[in-house]
């Protein structure tokens, strides 16, 4: 290179830098996959219990026990079939008070009064007056100072032990969840053309089939690959939402969305209305968090409830009547257009989540079978 060239070369460099696009510019856009590893009812809990002034909500065997003398009670065998008809089958003519929650009138649910809770304005009303999707209910301040925090799902909740973050109702979802890989959430963020700041991306929600990925202290590994649950062809659960990234922050807009569940041997195909979620992008390690936060079906979540009383009666604090009870009178949202009394609870969620790879089968393969490879037949919600 001549002495003239080389002098070209160094005048136009600095023009050819501005105005040649960088590699990103042109690259492809991203797909991210992300499975979910934790699940929590978001619950303010301070120390003592200050938002539940009355004191933790009685169970089911305390609420049977306020009922019979000492003597009668100790006249019970303690095999577990004896205390299950007594405890269970309380009700005036021996009904379930489980299945048949208005038999029996048991004491008032204990709920939370304290002023703060983790959420957001759903209904966008600060005043907690009705609109036409929602019932007049009281709101929460949020944790940063936020006004009119909808989440009547922690009101409902946030006394009973069991189910806050030190009891054991999540611990054992979460853990059953973990080690059997039932009820695996599957996230896939789709046209990520920049981890910062993207202003329209896609986000789908499948079911995972098999077995988490593990390391030697029993923590989901990022990056592992997951397979789709589907079944005739087509996956089982597929449900597509618009959001935006801002500042590294996944921001979904409000839609229905169903999710799979498993915990307590309880399986259930979740709706959540109005959905939207809050999650970090992760960095390299691959581990992120979020916030879910929308509106929770009353009859959905009670059969939960029923579910895992009607199992376990003695073993958690809690009770199947004041909960259905309660459940109806603090239901916020989605109001019966006959009776006009709402259906669901406004609710939020924490979830942690590492990121994975999720495995599309090529159609040819899909044709070729009917449900998805290993998936247990009672696995099918």
């Amino acid at each position: 290179m001549t002495p003239r060239t080389l002098k070209t070369v160094l005048l136009l460099a600095p023009l050819l830098t501005l105005t040649t696009p960088s590699n990103d510019a042109y690259a492809e856009p991203q797909t991210l996959g992300f499975v979910v590893t934790k699940w929590n009812t978001a619950m303010h809990e301070t120390r003592f219990m200050d938002e539940c002034p009355e004191g933790p909500t009685p169970g089911n065997w305390e609420i049977w026990e306020s009922t019979v003398t000492p003597e009668e009670r100790r006249s019970y065998p303690e095999a577990l079939i004896t205390q299950v008809r007594h405890v269970n089958y309380r009700g005036p003519n021996g009904e379930d008070i489980c299945a048949e929650p208005t038999s029996v009138v048991d004491p008032p649910l204990k709920i939370v009064e304290g002023k703060y809770s983790y959420g957001i304005d759903l209904d966008n009303n600060e005043d907690g007056q009705a609109t036409p999707k929602t019932c007049t209910h009281k709101n929460f301040a949020g944790l940063n100072g936020e006004n009119g925090i909808d989440n009547q799902m922690y009101r409902l909740m946030g006394c009973v032990e069991a189910w806050r973050s030190y009891g054991h109702i999540e611990s054992n979802a979460n853990s059953h969840r973990v080690s059997s890989g039932l009820g695996m959430i599957l996230m896939e963020v789709t046209g990520v053309d920049d981890l910062l700041n993207d202003d329209s991306v896609k986000v789908i929600f499948y079911r995972g089939v098999g077995s988490f990925t593990l390391d030697s202290k029993g923590e989901v590994l990022p990056f592992a690959s997951y397979e789709i649950d589907h079944e005739n062809g087509e996956p089982r659960y597929n449900d597509m939402v618009s959001g935006k990234i801002v500042d590294g922050v996944l921001k979904t807009v409000a839609a229905d969305v169903h999710i799979p569940h498993y915990g307590n041997y309880q399986y259930l195909r979740q709706l959540i209305q109005d959905m939207q979620v809050d999650m970090e992008l992760p960095t390299e390690s691959g581990k992120t968090s979020g916030m879910v936060y929308g509106y929770y079906g009353v009859e959905q979540f009670y059969s939960y409830v029923r579910g895992m009383l009607t199992s376990f009666p003695n073993r958690h604090k809690f009770s199947c009547p004041p909960i259905y009870v309660a459940a109806h009178e603090l239901a916020d949202g989605h109001p019966d257009p006959e009776s006009g009394e709402c259906t669901t609870l406004s609710s939020a969620f924490k979830f942690n989540a590492v990121r994975a790879f999720i495995n599309h089968p090529e159609p040819e393969k899909l044709a070729s079978t009917s449900d998805s490879s290993g998936a247990l037949a009672i696995n099918r919600r």
